[in-house]
Order: structure tokens, then sequence, then C-alpha cells
């Protein structure tokens, strides 16, 4: 089935022309956009996130299924308002080390594919009194490798270099938890929203063994389909110190279909029009939930010619959350990667949350890669963002 698709306060002066950053509704809005530099530089990005947002997106429709009805629309509308999808309970994983970093553990939710009950993860330690220190756990987009293998070492390393520890997950049906007798999810709708349930269960059960270990604290970064899952667990577990959602799903986005070039597809997306506007009334719309830690603990990051995870639905989730942090750049769901010491200032704005710091505490600085940025953005070309950003 095609899936459509579907983290502190800063010094103003030490961001980039290119940059709106907004503070909260208890702060005056600084904007760097309004500046003479800033909508110069404006002006220079703004052509080119547009041509290769544009680009990638009918990259990524040329090579979906197309949806073909609603299997299960309405048993997954009941499970979804249930209260089976966010339990209050959470259990610790009980987790399996296969070397220094990388570990296992079963998901606490399985199904019928054994290959994607096992939750593979690494473990980035900052030193040996690791327990003594803060986690960030980083959370993958849809079917984005690139991030995950390339980009989250890295910024594992970053980490590592402020003295936070570092984790990656693999949600569900991605790289190896992906069945070979399955390309997807199909039109079920049941298995996607049961995917996502075991995707929120695995974090926070994540989540409970790093505190169980005596982390005292355990943040999330959630990059698109990533932070979409973010928000949840940001929604429902309030042992959650921060949240950060880049470019997040935010509901279903059926405003996409109409920018698809291929008409079969088109015409197959304008058929799942009323099944999405069913699905955007349950808590796959995080509008439709309140966040379960402070508003001051989440950061919003906005690419604001993102046709993904467009700017509209995140600016509803800012309004509806009641205003948190937003950074709002003029890039598109892939080009916001190369915003010149985004990476850094997203661990700036975490650490206070961590560790109650001075608001002028900022992390180690570190020269942006540029050459990997690249790349992940060309590999990221053909990843696909989300509809209900689960399984494919």
């Amino acid at each position: 089935m095609a899936k459509v698709a579907a983290a502190g306060n800063l010094a103003v002066a030490a961001w980039p022309h290119q940059l709106d950053v907004h503070a909260g509704p208890d702060e005056p809005r600084a904007s760097l956009a309004d500046t003479e530099v800033g909508s110069r530089s404006q002006l220079m990005i703004a052509p080119l996130a547009k041509l290769i947002e544009c680009t990638s997106v009918q990259a990524m429709f040329t090579k979906m299924p197309h949806p073909d009805g609603s299997l299960g629309l309405d048993e997954a509308i009941q499970f979804l308002n249930g209260p089976d999808f966010m339990p209050a309970e959470s259990q610790p994983a009980q987790l399996v080390f296969d070397n220094a970093s990388g570990f296992h553990f079963p998901t606490p939710r399985p199904g019928a594919f054994a290959e994607n009950n096992v939750v593979y993860a690494h473990l980035y330690r900052c030193s040996e009194r690791w327990r003594e220190r803060p986690t960030i756990i980083l959370l993958h987009g849809r079917n984005d490798s690139s991030s995950y293998r390339l980009l989250f070492p890295k910024i594992a390393h970053r980490c590592k270099r402020v003295e936070f520890n570092a984790a990656t997950m693999v949600l569900p049906f991605h790289f190896q938890r992906r069945p070979q007798q399955l390309k997807g999810c199909g039109s079920d709708y049941r298995r996607i929203a049961e995917a996502t349930a075991q995707g929120i269960a695995e974090i926070r059960a994540l989540m409970g063994w790093l505190l169980k270990e005596g982390c005292p604290a355990v943040a999330l970064w959630g990059i698109s389909m990533g932070g979409h899952y973010a928000g949840w667990v940001a929604s429902c577990d309030a042992r959650l110190a921060a949240a950060v959602l880049a470019v997040p799903g935010v509901g279903v986005n059926h405003s996409i279909t109409e920018r698809i070039v291929w008409r079969p597809v088109r015409e197959a997306m304008r058929k799942q029009h009323s099944a999405f506007e069913r699905l955007n009334l349950t808590p796959v719309n995080l509008t439709m939930l309140q966040p379960a830690i402070p508003r001051k603990n989440i950061l919003l990051i906005e690419a604001i010619h993102d046709l993904r995870a467009p700017k509209e639905d995140i600016e509803r989730l800012w309004h509806a959350w009641g205003q948190p942090d937003i950074w709002r750049l003029p890039h598109g769901h892939v080009s916001w990667m190369l915003t010149p010491g985004v990476y850094n200032r997203a661990l700036d704005w975490l650490a206070p949350c961590l560790e109650n710091l001075p608001s002028g505490h900022k992390a180690a600085k570190f020269i942006d890669c540029y050459a990997l940025q690249i790349a992940l953005m060309l590999q990221s070309l053909s990843s696909g963002a989300t509809i209900m950003n689960t399984a494919e």
C-alpha cells in the first residue's frame, strides 16, 4: 500500500540568517528571516529547496504501489481510539548485547512475522560512567537507511563529546526487520495501526531500560516518521525528558495527492480521501492528543517548502500543543539537513532540558560535514515519508 507523505532557548544572534526561530508564546518572537540578509538567503535557498522537494516526491511515488481499498479500516479506527493503542503501562526491555554497542530485544508487541518481532539497536556510551548521563534516542524516517547508518553515528559521536549517550533503533518493518515475503502492509489499515503501536511500545521499553539502568533523563530526537513516533511517545509517557520532532508527520497527509504527476497513483490516492479523513480523527493525528511532558521541553523543526510533512500541519500541531519552541527553515523534507549547524543547535537546545543547565550553555561545536549531508540528501530522494508512517 502506498503511504502518503505521511528538541531551550537559544540566542537569536547565534543562528544563521536563514532560520526563523520562535521560542514559544511566553517570549517575543525573534525572526531572522525578516532581516535583509535573511531575506536574501531565503531567496537563494528556496528555489533549490523546492526543486529538490518536487523531484523527490515524484521519484518516491514512481516506486510506491497504488493503494487499493480500505481493508480493516473500521477495525483500525476502533483500535486507534481504544486503550490498547498506547496503554499506560510499559515494561523495560530485556536487552541482549551482541557486541560493545549493538544489542537486540524482543518486541513487547509481537505479531505474525518473526523477523519483525526482534528490535535491533545500538547504544553509544559516552564514558564508563554512562549510567550517570542522559541518553538521546534517535529515531529514523521511513525507509531512511542513510540517516540510520550514516547520519546517526555522526550525531552519536557529537553526543559523546558533550557527555550524552545516544541510542538508535530499527523501527517496525524496516531494514533487517522487514519480512522477505511482505513488501508492505498492503491496504490492511489494522496491520499498519498495530505496527504503529508496536513501534511506540518498543521506544517506551527502551526508555524504561535506560531509566532502570540509572540514566537520569531520556530524550527522543526523531526525523520524519521518527518525529511522528516521538510525538506519540511525548503524548503518552511523562517519563520522557524532552522531544525533538524534525519535519515530523502529524497525521495522514492527503494534500500531496494533487501534486503527484503519475495519474494512476493520483487517482488511486483520491479514492482513499475519505479513509484518510477518518484516520485524521484518531490519535494518528497528533493534534488530537496533548503532550504528557512540559511544552518547554518540545521542539518542532519545520521545513516551510516540505510537501510530505507540510508546514500547515506542523503549524496546526504547534498551536494545538500550546506553541512550543519551533524552528522554521526555508527548506524541504530532505534539504533541511543541509542547514548549517542544525545538529549543533538541536544539541544546544536539548542540553538544558536534560541537565537544567543555564540557558547560555552551548554544546561543544563541530564542523559540519557537508559532503556527508549532501550524500544523505541524495540518497534520501528515493526514501519516502509517511501516510501513517510506520511499516512499509
